[in-house]
């Protein structure tokens, strides 16, 4: 495996990876400096938090939980909902936002 470029790699908890800084080069070479291309890890470093995106799931899941909740307790609570008419629409359209951006994975 001498044909080879290695890169060292970081695993994220969420089982997600990237590949971090050059970590020696093979002897292959198409041009002096250049790599040939291929990468093999050469060292995996274990980071201990999720990923960016699966961050960026986990506060949006949470941020439709916390409207889901408020919307459940305005129903129980019943009260005067002309006065609440507003923040109960904004919520309804902020769960659906939500839902479909993580439906799409956008965000």
């Amino acid at each position: 495996m001498a044909d080879m470029c290695f890169y060292n790699q970081k695993r994220f908890s969420c089982g997600d990876w990237s590949w971090t800084s050059f970590a020696h080069r093979c002897n292959y070479e198409y041009r002096t400096g250049e790599t040939c291309g291929m990468k093999l890890v050469n060292l995996t470093e274990n980071e201990p938090t999720k990923c960016r995106i699966c961050e960026k799931i986990e506060t949006k899941f949470r941020r439709r939980s916390a409207e889901v909740d408020r919307l459940e307790r305005w129903k129980r609570e019943g009260g005067d909902f002309d006065c609440l008419n507003g923040s109960v629409q904004k919520s309804h359209q902020g769960t659906g936002q939500g839902d479909l951006q993580l439906a799409n994975g956008t965000g």
